[in-house]
């Protein structure tokens, strides 16, 4: 980086970010949107510093299997909401999503994410008897749910079953933003409360939005990082927005890669013992957009355990990546790609540093 005063002012910004994990609404907003030369390399090496001091070089596995794509809800930007009549349904059993968990243990995952639509068929039941057996087997993984809104109650039904934690987006912290992207039956406050019920109950919680989304102001996304800030996650999934052809953003423009890379710098250099993805998302976008996750903080990876006869019917936006391959050949791949970056992928269920006993 050149030696200019604007220069300085942002590497200060970031220096003070680094120090006091916080910064004015107005150096995040500087931060955020600064494209002066090296800045982004800057703030990815300063990201980079703070996550190895905790996790070192590792880089943490997440089987995930997508074992429903019905959903009660019909949220505006999503491909598999209730409304799309054109998606393609599916359901695993038991039986099958059992089969991908001993398949992806064999192949050193130690944790899976049981990643769903809001299908009613899946009532607590059936949730409580899938978690139950997964733990039976394979007493030495996580279970991750991420199977959207329940009443608390349901929740700490999965937590007594053996769920460790549990996957939440907010989406977006701004109600106004929220409501102009879901239908009307669908509760920003309840979303919210969800978040504080699993918090109470003892997960790993992660929440999480979507960086570009139609309507998406700076501002939102500044209300994002302090909810973030406030809530204290052991997860943030972030992905940019990519619309799907069937929804009424289908010709809206995707979110930005360079500020997702950029937001996952800032909220590590905020939490920095947070868990935080490099995103499907972001290599549908950018080829090497998952590599630039990891450069830019990010510590988690989340190859696909799903059967692939399903895989391209679970589309939530247009052109998802790995959809045709085999789980032995995404976590082979996924390896490579991390190893290129420095980094490495290890055999752990990768738990947030203040649930390591």
């Amino acid at each position: 980086m050149t030696d200019t005063k604007s220069d300085n002012y942002y590497i200060g910004l970031v220096d003070k970010l680094v120090k006091d994990r916080d910064l004015p609404d107005e150096g995040l907003i500087s931060v955020l949107l600064c494209d002066a030369p090296g800045f982004s390399e800057h703030i990815s090496k300063k990201a980079r510093q703070v996550r190895e001091k905790i996790y070192g070089k590792d880089v943490y596995l997440r089987g995930l299997i997508e074992f429903t794509n019905y959903c009660k809800n019909n949220c505006k930007y999503c491909g598999i909401r209730n409304g799309n009549k054109n998606a393609k349904r599916y359901r695993l059993s038991e039986e099958d999503i059992l089969l991908c968990t001993d398949m992806g243990y064999e192949l050193g995952f130690r944790t899976f994410v049981l990643q769903g639509g809001e299908d009613p068929f899946f009532d607590d039941e059936k949730i409580v008897s899938i978690v139950k057996k997964i733990k039976q087997h394979h007493p030495d993984t996580a279970v991750t749910l991420s199977i959207g809104e329940k009443e608390k109650n349901s929740y700490q039904r999965f937590y007594d079953a053996g769920a460790d934690r549990y996957l939440l987006r907010h989406e977006t912290a701004d109600k106004d933003h929220y409501e102009s992207l879901h239908p009307e039956n669908m509760s920003f406050d309840h979303r919210m409360n969800c978040l504080k019920d699993l918090k109470e109950i003892g997960y790993q919680v992660g929440c999480g939005m979507m960086v570009g989304s139609p309507g998406q102001r700076p501002e939102h996304l500044i209300k994002d990082l302090r909810f973030i800030q406030k809530f204290k996650p052991e997860m943030v999934g972030i992905g940019p927005f990519i619309p799907h052809h069937d929804t009424g953003y289908a010709d809206d423009n995707p979110g930005s890669v360079d500020m997702t890379l950029r937001l996952l710098s800032v909220i590590r250099l905020m939490l920095p013992e947070v868990l935080l993805p490099a995103t499907t998302a972001l290599g549908t976008l950018d080829p090497k957009g998952r590599e630039k996750g990891i450069e830019a903080g990010a510590n988690v990876v989340m190859p696909n355990l799903s059967p692939v006869g399903v895989r391209d019917k679970y589309l939530l936006y247009d052109n998802k990546i790995c959809t045709g391959d085999e789980a032995a050949e995404c976590i082979r791949c996924m390896s490579l790609r991390v190893e290129k970056t420095g980094y490495h992928v290890v055999e752990s269920r990768g738990d947030h540093i203040s649930f390591i006993r």
